[in-house]
Order: C-alpha cells, then structure tokens, then sequence
C-alpha cells in the first residue's frame, strides 16, 4: 500500500492537487471476518457492543499500525524530510475508511462501526463511505438496510463525516423502481453530506424537490464526467451536470477511481469545459467547494457563498504577507490552510494572463 500511495501522492502533486481523501478498507479484511464470526442479530445495538467486546479495538490498532507502516514507506519512497523531497510530500492526504457494501449483512455492519470508531481514534482518517457497485444484487436487495445501520450509528456518531455512493445508475441496469430513491434515502436517512456520482438523481420521486433540498442542506454532489460516460453510458445532454448547477446544489469534479479508468483531474476539468462551455469562474468556484466540502478538520476560510472569513479579508495569499488576525485563524484551522494554499495557486496562475 505505501507504493500506492507514493504513487497517488505524487500524481495528486503533478494534477495540482493540494488535498485528497483516499478511500480505502484498511483493515483488510479484519472487520469483516469479526462480524462474519459474531453473527447476524435484528438489533443494532447488541451487535455494535458484541462486536466492541469481541475485538474490533483490536482491529482499529491493527489498522492504524498497518496505516504507519505504509505511510513510512511512502515518505521513504518520495524523499520526504530530505532536500530531495518530491513533491507529493507537500499534498495534504487524509483517508474514508470505504465499506464493501457487497458483502453479507453481518461484515458489512461490522465494517461500518469499524469506520465510526477509526474516524474517532485516528486524525487521519476523516469519514467514511460505501463502496462497490451500486446495480449488483446485494447492494440493491439490501440498500434500505445498509441505510438504517448508518441511521443508528450515526445517532452514536453524530460528528462523523459520511459520503455516500449514490445514483450511479443508468435505465436498464436495474428496474425502474431501483432508480427512485437511493439519493434521498442516502441523505435522509443514510446522513451522507457529498453525494458520489448521483447520475439518477432526474429518476428520482419528486426531482426537484430532492434537487432544492440538497442546495438547501448543501449537499456536494462529486460528479465524475469520464467514468459516468465509461461505466453508465451517460454523458453530454444527458448527465445531470447542468441541472445540478441550475438548482444550486454545490458540485466538484472528481476521477472516480484513476487506477481503473486511467483518468486525472486535469482531464476531468478539460471535458467539463468541453462539454458545457463552463466559465474559468465556474471552475474556480467547483474546486473551491471541492475544499469547502472536504473532510479536511477546521474551520473554512470562507464564509456565505465563499466570503472569505473576516480574520482574512483584506489579506492576498500570493504576496506572502498575512495579518496577524489572518496567521492566528491559519495556524488553528488545518482546512482553512489547504484552501487558503488553494488561492495562493490560482493567484499565482492568473498572473501568467
């Protein structure tokens, strides 16, 4: 895994990327065989403690040793901390602990409080997600349920983040009724605060009303031009790109998975602007919601409707003199300085023209 992230690092820094989260199951598979040995049981509750009980600390000590180990191996592979430090080592990485929602009931509840307990022992690692393909069997015949074990636990969680695949779907890769409510039921009952993909959102019961309230409870939408085109056979006029942006619902541009599509940011946002004509302006405002709506901990640097905080107003990031006012808000948000990283990059690229 450390050569993997050496790779990813490295990639992010040659995409000027300043900030990703990974998604990965970091335990290997030590949750899964835990909840697979505990068994199934109908209330939540008593399976979370059984599971507390019966040696999942164990596992987030294991994951969190095995997360050092790789990530040691990462510097090493880019220098870091050396005058030869690649630039990779500059981007900023945190982790979503990724559940296999394909798997058996029991491990798949057993990954999720495994994702809820490291998003609480290890700084790194900053929500969690619902991975694997949303059309196959299990994840269709149990999507209700995987969404009232995130209701629970959330209840038990309340500050942890949670992103959710949903809505990558296409007519004909599932019945019709399969297309109508996995976006609001991952956001009214599943907690999530991004949306990953959300192709089918126009499939939905009552669209525009789903569509005004996630503008409403600013509900990022990641939407991933090049694998929705690959995988679902969706793109042009018919992704809902431009509608998401009518209704004001925040949207970033995102790869899906690189490793499987062979893809990078700076394409991504070539083709946004290739198949819709999008503005400089509107670019700049998807990669700053991309930050505002990161994991990333802190407080943001922007205010309503990205207004820079008041402790930064009056301040450029790309002259390199910064208040007092402005260092002591920077110094204490780790969020606030990835974006403010951000301003100073596109400061910097807008003097060229």
């Amino acid at each position: 895994m450390g050569d993997q992230l050496a790779e990813i690092a490295a990639r992010a820094a040659d995409d000027h990327l300043q900030y990703v989260e990974l998604m990965m199951t970091a335990d290997g598979n030590g949750a899964a065989e835990l909840g697979s040995k505990l068994g199934w049981e109908d209330d939540f509750a008593k399976m979370r403690e059984k599971l507390l009980a019966g040696g999942l600390q164990d596992v987030v000590a294991a994951t969190r040793a095995h997360v050092d180990r790789e990530e040691a191996r990462k510097r090493q592979l880019l220098h870091c901390e050396t005058p030869q430090a690649e630039p990779g080592c500059q981007v900023t990485v945190h982790y979503l602990y990724q559940v296999l929602r394909g798997l058996p009931r029991e491990k798949v509840f057993a990954q999720i409080v495994l994702g809820f307990e490291l998003v609480q022992a290890d700084p790194r690692f900053v929500g969690l997600n619902l991975v694997m393909p949303e059309d196959w069997y299990v994840p269709m015949h149990d999507f209700h349920l995987h969404m009232q074990m995130l209701d629970m636990l959330h209840g038990r969680y309340p500050k942890v983040h949670i992103s959710l695949h949903a809505g990558e779907l296409a007519m004909g890769l599932v019945p019709p009724e399969g297309l109508r409510f996995h976006i609001r039921e991952s956001i009214e009952h599943g907690h999530a605060e991004r949306i990953g993909h959300g192709v089918s959102v126009m499939e939905e019961h009552d669209a525009p009303g789903l569509l005004k309230q996630m503008a409403q409870r600013k509900v990022l939408v990641e939407i991933c031009l090049t694998s929705n085109a690959g995988i679902l056979g969706v793109e042009g006029a018919g992704h809902p790109l431009p509608t998401y942006v009518k209704y004001g619902v925040p949207v970033a541009l995102a790869t899906d998975d690189e490793g499987v599509s062979r893809s990078d940011m700076t394409h991504e946002y070539l083709r946004a602007v290739e198949s819709y004509g999008l503005s400089y302006a509107e670019l700049k405002r998807m990669a700053r919601q991309s930050l505002e709506h990161s994991f990333v901990p802190g407080e943001s640097l922007w205010e309503r409707d990205l207004h820079m905080v008041s402790a930064c107003s009056t301040d450029r990031p790309q002259t390199g003199k910064i208040s007092s006012s402005c260092r002591m808000f920077l110094d204490a948000s780790e969020k606030a300085r990835v974006q403010w990283q951000l301003e100073k990059e596109f400061e910097n690229f807008e003097l060229q023209y």
